[in-house]
């Protein structure tokens, strides 16, 4: 009788869990603003632009599964990572070709702010994935695009904000896709020939 009171209880709490994160989904895209959105789309798309990604603690590690998808349909993409004061000699080579997309989520991380402010001076746009409560680099972002990511457990949840990323992905592959598929397939012909080859 107690085995069944706690799998009870576990599958009552699994439940509220899940129910937490489908409103954090279902909350992020009802109050997704489709200008801010299709903004997004526009500069990840343009080849003209360098994009850079980054991330604090918990989200860099959205950023980097962003850039590897983002690499593969366009050239000129970059995780930022390593040490602060590493991110100072590629902030140099920044300008107003550049974007600068940030993770930063609660508690925002002082360091991606003062990357965030110092890239804006010098003209790099500035997109920030935040979540509800807004990030301080809001500030100085080009465009915004929040996600819910409040859980019953003591970690925030990145499950809204990892949604709203392939979303981003996805777009981002429709609107070059006759660019991307050709760089997709000579990618799959440059595996194929790395393999013939032994390496």
């Amino acid at each position: 009788e107690s085995d069944d009171a706690g799998g009870d209880l576990l599958a009552a709490l699994v439940k509220d869990f899940a129910e937490a994160l489908m409103h954090n989904l279902q909350e992020t895209f009802a109050n997704l603003p489709r200008g801010e959105f299709d903004g997004v789309v526009q500069l990840l798309s343009d080849p003209r632009l360098r994009i850079h990604l980054i991330g604090g603690r918990f989200t860099d590690a959205l950023a980097l599964y962003l850039s590897v998808h983002l690499r593969i349909l366009r050239p000129g993409v970059s995780h930022l990572q390593e040490q602060e004061s590493n991110w100072r000699d590629q902030l140099l080579d920044m300008g107003k070709r550049d974007v600068l997309l940030v993770f930063d989520i609660r508690r925002y991380q002082p360091s991606l702010q003062r990357l965030a402010h110092a890239a804006a001076a010098r003209q790099v746009r500035i997109i920030l994935l935040t979540d509800q409560w807004l990030s301080p680099i809001v500030r100085v972002a080009t465009h915004v695009l929040s996600a819910r990511i409040a859980a019953p457990s003591v970690w925030d949840s990145s499950t809204a904000l990892l949604a709203l990323s392939e979303s981003l992905l996805a777009e981002v592959s429709r609107h070059g896709w006759d660019k991307s598929r050709r760089r997709i397939q000579e990618l799959e012909e440059m595996r194929d020939q790395l393999n013939e080859t032994g390496i």
